[in-house]
């Protein structure tokens, strides 16, 4: 992953990566995937976020903010899907690559930051609601806490702002981004270190087993209440985050952990593995709506009425239609009666016998 800034050095991982196209086409299919679901799902999410949802609270602040993270990778992923299947040759030149590359990294850490926070909001109000309610009650902490997980972020990313994560490699004819990262991105093996441990271990292993305890509490504070419809929503939703954390989440920072050891101390790769894990991590922006509709009831609620909005249009217009059709067959049947009721009167006698029949 790693090599001089002059002369470019492959593993031998890396290198079959970038000649093996099956692997190309198969990252390719899944990023497609992603974004049509991302854009699709996060899209009408933030809609009924911001648009249909009142009052704003805590949690709500935490979604739109998750759902404005999600909605950006789905915005870049066409471009690393079209940069793969040009056999990762990259042409829109180093700012682009370093933009998509952050906008990249920072959904997957402010995802993880902000469903924790989602996490110590439900554990605030389930199960220490008297002791944190007036601090859920202000929606600047949660502004706050938004503005602290996006510094934190870009701190831990700030070398990939300040880098050309681009990378000529003329044996193969391809400029590579992100894909190998020059040695002299940071001044020493002390700072690669130290760059690669606090992605996983302050940006991941941290907000994993904090939303862990808070969920696990959650639980077994709701498996005392006979509320059984609000216990079973608690514990889907601690399985759906948990769900995200250990398929998309942790795959990705353990094999980054455990390349990273493996390259700059023993000169070894499991390049191909983590790429692929990289990709399968984007599926948490496909799994965040599911997150949203047992977080919030107002989510629920909004998102059930929008479902239901056309199938009770049709029935409404079918029940018009058949009181339509009842009316005129009634007015034709009394229409044909009196008519019929004219023809047998006598002379003379007409408007006493029409009297009688109406």
């Amino acid at each position: 992953m790693t090599g001089n800034s002059s002369i470019p050095k492959l593993d031998n991982a890396t290198l079959s990566l970038f000649k093996n196209t099956n692997t190309s086409i198969a990252i390719s299919v899944i990023y497609m995937f992603v974004t049509a679901i991302n854009l699709v799902g996060n899209g009408l999410s933030m809609w009924i976020l911001i648009f249909r949802t009142s009052p704003k609270t805590a949690s709500i602040i935490f979604m739109i903010n998750l759902t404005f993270t999600d909605l950006a990778l789905g915005i870049a992923l066409p471009f690393q899907i079209a940069y793969q299947l040009q056999g990762y040759n990259w042409r829109l030149g180093p700012k682009m690559c370093s933009s998509l590359t952050l906008i990249f990294y920072t959904n997957m850490y402010c995802s993880i930051l902000t469903m924790m926070a989602i996490g110590i909001d439900r554990y605030l109000g389930i199960v220490r609601p008297m002791l944190f309610r007036q601090i859920r009650k202000k929606k600047s902490m949660a502004v706050i806490g938004c503005l602290l997980m996006w510094g934190l972020v870009l701190c831990v990313l700030y070398p990939l702002m300040t880098t050309d994560l681009t990378f000529e490699f003329p044996e193969l004819g391809i400029t590579t981004c992100f894909d190998m990262l020059k040695k002299d991105m940071l001044p020493s093996t002390a700072a690669w270190a130290a760059f690669l441990f606090s992605m996983v271990f302050i940006l991941f292993l941290f907000p994993f087993c904090v939303t862990t305890f808070c969920y696990v509490s959650v639980i077994r504070k709701l498996a005392k209440d006979f509320k059984t419809a609000q216990k079973d929503r608690a514990i889907r939703l601690a399985v759906i985050v948990l769900l995200v954390f250990t398929l998309c989440f942790a795959p990705n920072n353990i094999l980054l952990l455990t390349h990273s050891v493996l390259r700059l101390f023993y000169k070894k790769s499991v390049y191909m593995a983590y790429k692929l894990s990289l990709c399968f991590s984007c599926l948490n922006s496909c799994i965040d709506p599911f997150i949203y509709y047992f977080a919030s009831k107002d989510f629920r609620q909004k998102l059930r009425q929008i479902m239901n909005l056309h199938s009770l249009s049709s029935g409404d217009s079918m029940k018009m239609e058949h009181k339509e059709s009842m009316y005129s067959a009634h007015c034709t049947f009394e229409g044909q009666e009196r008519q019929h009721s004219k023809v047998y009167l006598m002379p003379g006698t007409s408007q006493r016998r029409e009297s009688e029949t109406t």
